[in-house]
């Protein structure tokens, strides 16, 4: 996992910024993310689990330029915050990939 120095309040505060300035397609991704639950996470209950994952990700939509740039950066971010055995291979992030792809042209944040 990153090493993480920010208090509780700060990534409060992080979140819900970026709420703000991503809208609808934080609450989208972090749903899509829960659904597909790539890392068996998903118990049901804990619905805004994957959150701190969106965070990062999000940001480095700018940088994509396709489905497959997406796959490589959500892959990335995964291995970063779990390690790579945990994350699986990048081949199984390609439905997600394309999902968070849509999503992004859909709510067109570029």
């Amino acid at each position: 996992m990153p090493y993480i120095t920010n208090t509780r309040e700060e990534i409060i505060a992080e979140r819900k910024r970026l709420k703000a300035e991503y809208r609808e397609l934080f609450d989208e991704v972090s749903k899509l993310l829960f659904q597909h639950d790539p890392i068996g996470i998903n118990f049901e209950d804990n619905t805004d689990e994957y959150e701190p994952e969106v965070g990062t990700i999000l940001p480095k939509l700018r940088n994509c330029e396709s489905p497959e740039d997406v796959r490589k950066m959500v892959h990335q971010e995964f291995t970063s915050w779990f390690g790579a055995s945990t994350a699986g291979p990048e081949e199984h992030y390609s439905k997600i990939a394309t999902e968070i792809w849509e999503y992004w042209q859909r709510f067109n944040v570029i």
